[in-house]
């Protein structure tokens, strides 16, 4: 991970994710924290988390956005934008304006997507492709910081100084980020743009436009779904997904059944899942600094299923309750985490081509989320039916099946080559944006 910090426009970079994870961080806890206290309801509360999460179904839509612009541009142009759809938070004062805060929730899960999406291309046109694990696992490693503590942070501001003065200091995270970004020095290729179909060009007899329609439509939706198709014809990319995908209908239920665990397991009060989340965290961090290294060993796709064993791990051994053992398992949990997106996200940076790579990767947080998202609501429903015992064995045994999967298919992302030790060249750039 050192190499690649000590790239001057990595380390511009890094300085600007900080500052937008930080915002982020703080806000995801905090507007539900809000909606509770102006409503008392838990329900509307855990529905602002649903307002972040519904915007996912547009991914394809946001990904082929982000394809037809440059990337740094963008990402400058989507944390100002972001930074402007939080002010309508300071207007906030009581009941009647809930529907302000589902708003910027709506709008939030929407440029979380689109600057998640435009950090795939820029990274993958500003680090090399030996270089791209590392980066990926010094950002998971905030990441997974931020997380431990951002949330905390976040409600704790909140409870302070309150919901306007909160969204204040996000607002100056976004800010600096833009800032931040926009001081790269980066000379990006020309983007080519769809052409219109032949019957639409100058020059034509123009049709009626009941027969040009469809052409045309048929045009707009092959480049909308050009990153889904490259992600099913990709063969270590189809494995990834694949693979990820199906454990990833098993790996929400511990959301839930990590408080029955607490509670009939432990025999402890609701608050201690505070304690074992943090446990969690502290594997995460651990996690964003081993990544690159398990990928430069096995590779993108061998890395993936390591993490997902870990995660098969954990679940089997929460199946037997004990403090210790516990502990243990939320440490392989947490490890689990950045391992895997840092594994998924640098095979998608290497294996895409750049004019596809925005939509490939808001492609593939849709394949992946979604899964998630129904195994969390799932696992609600069936821990009240079944012994927790026995779900977090279903998680296990799933779990380790997808990554038997996975492992069987490492040799579809070998290893890359080490990256090489020493002074990072100054390299100059042509019109054309070609080393």
């Amino acid at each position: 991970m050192r190499t690649v910090l000590r790239r001057p426009d990595f380390r511009l970079l890094f300085g600007g994710l900080v500052a937008s994870m930080t915002a982020e961080s703080i806000l995801l806890l905090a507007l539900a924290v809000w909606v509770k206290e102006l409503t008392g309801s838990s329900g509307l509360a855990g529905a602002t988390i649903f307002a972040i999460i519904a915007p996912m179904t547009l991914a394809p839509l946001v990904g082929w956005i982000v394809d037809r612009y440059p990337r740094r541009p963008l990402f400058v142009a989507a944390n100002l934008v972001t930074a402007a759809l939080l002010t309508p938070l300071f207007a906030v004062e009581d009941r009647a304006d809930l529907w302000l805060i589902y708003l910027v929730a709506v709008f939030y899960g929407l440029s979380y997507i689109t600057l998640n999406a435009g950090l795939s291309g820029l990274l993958r046109h500003l680090v090399p492709a030996e270089l791209l694990a590392d980066a990926n696992g010094v950002l998971q490693t905030v990441r997974q910081g931020l997380r431990l503590i951002g949330p905390l942070a976040g409600a704790a501001l909140y409870t302070a100084v309150g919901g306007g003065l909160l969204a204040g200091v996000a607002i100056v995270g976004f800010v600096a980020a833009a800032v931040l970004v926009g001081l790269l020095r980066v000379t990006e290729p020309p983007r080519s743009r769809p052409g219109r179909c032949c019957r639409c060009r100058p020059g034509r007899t123009p049709p009626s436009s009941r027969a040009r329609q469809p052409r045309c439509t048929s045009r707009w939706a092959t480049e909308l779904g050009a990153g889904l198709r490259y992600l099913a014809d990709e063969p270590a990319l189809r494995r990834a997904l694949l693979g990820y995908g199906l454990s990833s209908l098993v790996m929400g239920f511990s959301e839930s059944l990590i408080f029955a665990y607490v509670d009939h397991g432990l025999r402890r009060d609701a608050a201690f899942v505070g304690v074992l989340v943090a446990v969690q965290g502290v594997g995460g961090l651990a996690g964003g600094l081993v990544s690159s290294g398990v990928i430069r060993r096995v590779g993108e796709v061998g890395a993936l299923a390591v993490g997902v064993a870990l995660f098969g791990s954990a679940g089997l051994t929460l199946a037997y309750p004990n403090l210790w053992l516990g502990c243990a398992a939320l440490l392989l949990a947490g490890v689990s985490l950045p391992l895997t997106m840092v594994s998924l996200h640098t095979l998608i940076q290497r294996r895409t081509p750049a004019p596809l790579i925005g939509r490939v990767a808001a492609g593939a947080d849709a394949v992946v989320s979604g899964p998630r998202a129904a195994s969390i609501g799932g696992g609600a429903l069936l821990v009240g039916s079944f012994d927790y015992r026995l779900l977090f064995v279903l998680v296990g045994l799933v779990t380790l099946l997808a990554s038997s999967y996975l492992w069987s298919g490492r040799r579809l992302s070998p290893p890359a080559q080490p990256a090489p030790v020493g002074p990072v060249p100054v390299r100059r750039r042509s019109p054309t944006g070609a080393p």
